[in-house]
């Protein structure tokens, strides 16, 4: 099973020189996947703790082999993220926080390459979708059940702007649409040849099912939200999204945690008594580099933004970078 399980950690670098000059306290990777950043975190900070999850049973099974040397410091869970004050309730950190809290969002290569596991337009399989195949519905389920109304407004907030009502009108007309590549030829007929310049003509609509399908815009601020209340102070959250609805999510909550939603005019004194529990490390989110991307492919779409939890006898009068 693992070795069919190949995850290349996106940023690799840049997320362990995130974590430097943070608290000597267990680290929480909230999508652990196939474990490469967590192996590479607990090698290069051998006094710390890590807790996993994830909500892929599979990647669950790869992360527990991967890791199995380092038993002892390894706790690892079935969960998806927005479980993640759950979890650190039942791991004891409620009192003493976290140093860490790592997001690497979107789907892993292991998932995309699966064709049973239905996320890739490139390969026939069922159009399933789920991370976790144990529970929700598939991707042919939500199609068979959703209004043209409602994947028109899907596909059009994912990027099909021109063709969205366009591809849900094909998708009444020709369901039950049972296969993934019966779904990425459907939109590649109705999609004009001109259209075509971004790429394969059904990427944006795979997200879109995929995003769904799993609630992953619907779960993502609340659990960033609670990932910040873990942090101890010098603590950071680090965030690597994939698209756009991720990260425009996560740099509007990190926002609000650096600012505590103050409403006072830029430039001037806080007179609100806002208080941040943040500051912002980056203006804006740093993206991977040429060389990485040329090795890594996967890497074009990140996106990474990091923040530190501030202490609050420090955030008084601090608002950062509005």
């Amino acid at each position: 099973m693992r070795e069919n399980f190949v995850h290349v950690p996106v940023m690799l670098e840049e997320v362990l020189r995130a974590m430097n000059n943070t608290p000597e306290l267990p680290v929480v990777d909230a999508t652990l996947g196939g474990a490469g950043h967590a192996e590479a975190i607990l090698r290069r900070f051998p006094g710390r703790r890590l807790i996993g999850l994830d909500q892929d049973e599979i990647a669950v099974r790869v992360a527990r082999e991967r890791l199995r040397d380092f038993d002892d410091r390894v706790s690892i869970h079935h969960a998806r993220f927005d479980a993640i004050s759950r979890i650190a309730r039942e791991e004891g950190l409620a009192g003493s926080g976290t140093s860490a809290v790592l997001f690497d969002l979107g789907v892993s290569s292991y998932q995309l390459d699966t064709p049973s596991r239905g996320f890739s337009y490139r390969n026939d399989g069922p159009l399933d979708m789920r991370m976790d195949p144990s529970r929700g519905q598939t991707a042919a389920e939500y199609l068979d059940a959703a209004s043209e109304e409602q994947l028109g407004a899907l596909f059009f907030q994912h990027g099909e702007t021109r063709f969205a009502r366009r591809i849900a009108r094909a998708v009444i007309a020709e369901r039950p649409v049972r296969t993934t590549l019966e779904l990425a030829e459907l939109v590649s007929r109705v999609i004009p040849m001109p259209a075509r310049r971004r790429g394969h003509p059904a990427r944006r609509v795979f997200q879109a099912l995929r995003v769904v399908v799993n609630e992953e815009l619907d779960v993502l601020g609340n659990a960033i939200d609670d990932a910040i209340a873990l942090l101890a102070p010098g603590g950071k959250i680090i965030v690597l999204s994939y698209h756009s609805g991720e990260d425009r999510i996560t740099k509007d909550h990190l926002l609000y945690g650096s600012t505590g939603g103050c409403q006072c005019p830029p430039g001037l004194p806080c007179v609100c008594g806002a208080m941040p529990s943040l500051r912002l490390l980056n203006r804006g989110a740093r993206l991977a580099s040429d060389e990485e991307i040329t090795s890594n492919p996967r890497a074009k779409s990140v996106r990474l933004r990091v923040a530190e939890r501030l202490d609050p006898k420090e955030a008084v009068g601090r608002i950062s970078w509005r």
